[in-house]
């Protein structure tokens, strides 16, 4: 191993060489996991706290039946039922909604809407994705007050201030109507959940569809990273023979589509950077290599065995692997450090409003998986270089000398 050190810092132009394929493939892979992971993040989150919260908890069968007849799958007693996941550990906020389907009607124009019935002041802290573009939230003590997307807004030209009609089919499949002031317009991620969405009070939705009770159960945690365990937890404290308990990504369709998009393109993104990092280090050590067949046949002739040549060149591959995949991690991470610092600009992604600042996220494990990438590159190209060297005559390989 002591040789195999020199000899690398002996040939510093084919070292050299060899390093820069291999840090700039560690450091490209850190870098572009971290932006994809950023997606990732930043997309979830959106989620979370713009539709569905953590977790949801619905009648059995609500999700495939009830979203047409959210009166027919009410949740029994469901201030109790959120009274006990109020308690279970990591729970931040639980709040009731009332989901209908119905028209909104400015008086001159009506267009299909779905709405829910929220608890304000909790949807407060839950919905801070939800941009207010204009006018303000739901008051906490508020009845009448209505919270629009901007779709809908842009539908029925409507500003804040104006009175909207909201009508609806109660369960007794009689039609109720009720009047609200518009307070607000706001705008999420997606653009087709803002084309059709409105929020008004619980207590309202309510009276508009004659019930009392609540067809979705929104917890809202204080890490995201808690969502599988906090899950499993509520499903112990509910009914799971009436209740379902779900997670938001499962609820969110979108978001599972592009993280399995992502993932494969990353997947490829991988293979192609380990294929350019092994291609770019077995030309340099095939080369450095070849240039030095006088010295290994010298070596040979001296009594070495082949298979300490062989060990040799490998231990050089070895050292080349560490050094460079080690520069690359941390060169990876001190880029992604700058340029999350100052952030990338980024415009709004497919079906969304709003443009967001990408960071490039970093971590043990990403960084340990494109250090491995890059080391196992780096070793595995010195194997046939080494191989043929054993495989060269003595005579052939003291003859490059002269």
């Amino acid at each position: 191993m002591k040789l195999a050190i020199r000899n690398v810092f002996r040939q510093r132009l084919r070292t050299l060489a060899t390093m820069v394929a291999i840090v700039s493939g560690v450091a490209g892979l850190i870098l572009a996991g971290g932006f994809v992971r950023d997606i990732y993040d930043q997309l979830g989150e959106a989620v979370i706290h713009s539709q569905t919260g953590h977790v949801q908890i619905f009648m059995r069968d609500y999700l495939s039946k009830g979203t047409r007849q959210p009166d027919k799958f009410l949740i029994p007693d469901a201030a109790a039922v959120a009274t006990r996941v109020a308690g279970e550990p990591g729970v931040d906020k639980v709040a009731a909604r009332l989901s209908f389907a119905g028209l909104l009607s400015n008086g001159r124009k009506d267009v299909a809407i779905v709405g829910e019935g929220v608890e304000a002041a909790k949807e407060a802290d839950i919905g801070t994705y939800l941009t207010i573009e204009s006018g303000r939230a739901i008051g906490a003590d508020a009845l009448f007050e209505i919270l629009v997307g901007q779709g809908v807004a842009q539908s029925l030209s409507l500003e804040v201030g104006d009175t909207v009609t909201v009508l609806a089919t109660t369960g007794d499949g009689a039609l109720n109507s009720l009047d609200f002031e518009l307070v607000g317009v706001f705008q999420s991620f997606s653009k087709d959940y803002d084309a059709r969405a409105v929020r008004i009070p619980l207590q309202a939705a309510q009276e508009l569809l004659l019930t009392d009770g609540a067809n979705q159960i929104v917890v809202l945690l204080h890490r995201t990273e808690d969502t599988d365990r906090a899950q499993r937890r509520i499903e112990a404290q509910v009914d799971t023979g009436m209740l379902e308990v779900y997670n938001w990504r499962t609820l969110s369709d979108f978001y599972d589509k592009t993280v399995q998009m992502y993932d494969k393109q990353f997947g490829v993104l991988e293979w192609i950077i380990l294929l350019m990092v092994l291609l770019s280090v077995a030309n340099s050590v095939n080369m450095s290599t070849f240039e030095r067949q006088a010295e290994l046949g010298t070596m040979r002739a001296l009594g070495n065995s082949p298979a300490m040549i062989f060990k040799l060149l490998m231990s050089e591959g070895l050292v080349l692997g560490i050094l460079g995949a080690t520069l690359g991690a941390v060169l990876g991470n001190l880029i992604a450090a700058i340029v999350s610092a100052i952030g990338i600009p980024m415009p709004p992604p497919p079906n969304a409003n709003v443009g967001y600042t990408a960071l490039i996220r970093t971590g043990l494990e990403p960084t340990l998986k494109a250090w491995l990438i890059g080391f196992a590159a780096a070793f595995l190209a010195a194997v046939l270089p080494a191989w043929r060297s054993i495989r060269n005559p003595i005579v052939d390989a003291l003859r490059q000398g002269i």
